[in-house]
């Protein structure tokens, strides 16, 4: 099943500046194959249920190997069963509608 998550991962404990721990998450969606948007706030991921929620995982437990004690994620997430939906179609969707 295909899925389209908003993922907002924060390490705590590490200071102010969390841009390394993004990046290293970035690259892990990347070297999975996950169909990713980066935005202000957080990662938009598309990709097969299994192969998107093992990647949130593995974000996890890599941004602890570097030191964070303690992350906070936030996700949201949604499936369709009426057609397939790219990031980008629903971007598309509302850009055309403007």
């Amino acid at each position: 099943m295909n899925v389209i998550v908003d993922f907002c991962l924060v390490p705590l404990g590490v200071g102010v500046s969390v841009s390394k721990y993004v990046i290293e998450c970035e690259k892990i969606l990347k070297q999975r194959g996950l169909t990713t948007l980066l935005h202000g706030y957080g990662t938009n991921i598309e990709g097969e249920w299994e192969s998107v929620f093992s990647a949130i995982k593995e974000c996890h437990r890599r941004i602890h190997e570097m030191g964070a004690p303690r992350i906070t994620s936030s996700l949201r997430f949604g499936t369709r069963t009426d057609r397939a939906q790219t990031i980008q179609d629903k971007i598309t969707s509302v850009e055309e509608g403007m």
